[in-house]
């Protein structure tokens, strides 16, 4: 049976990351997002995409195995890997590249650190991590 990517509200990830110190609650936005736009409080970031060249990052996959280190093995108790950027997308590719390298228990918040687009094109006012109040901080 092939594994899939896991979808996850804000909420749900951080009630996750409370619940199993295990998890991994990964930023995979740039490096200028992290610092300057904010963070999960507790979050580790590693770039899916990131400036100045904004190509995927190619160590991505490894630099996950290596933080996971013996968390990742045989069978389906796997360290859980929570992935978070700015509206899903980036989140979205970099779980399933994850996935189809072999890792179980990948999960990715679906609205990312400051959700979708509203009708007036603002971000953080119909979903996301602050939009649900829940613990950030930044540079």
């Amino acid at each position: 049976m092939s594994q899939q990517l896991k979808i996850i509200s804000a909420p749900e990830a951080w009630e996750m990351c409370q619940q199993d110190p295990r998890t991994l609650l990964i930023d995979v936005r740039s490096s200028m997002e992290f610092l300057f736009v904010g963070h999960p409080q507790g979050a580790i970031h590693i770039a899916w995409i990131d400036e100045p060249e904004w190509i995927v990052n190619k160590n991505f996959v490894v630099e996950i195995r290596k933080l996971a280190l013996g968390g990742l093995n045989e069978n389906n108790d796997d360290v859980p890997i929570i992935l978070i950027c700015r509206s899903g997308n980036r989140s979205d590719e970099a779980g399933k590249a994850l996935v189809d390298s072999g890792v179980r228990n990948v999960f990715h918040i679906d609205e990312g650190f400051e959700g979708k687009l509203d009708d007036k094109h603002h971000r953080s006012s119909v979903g996301g991590w602050r939009y649900h109040n829940l613990p950030w901080e930044q540079c």
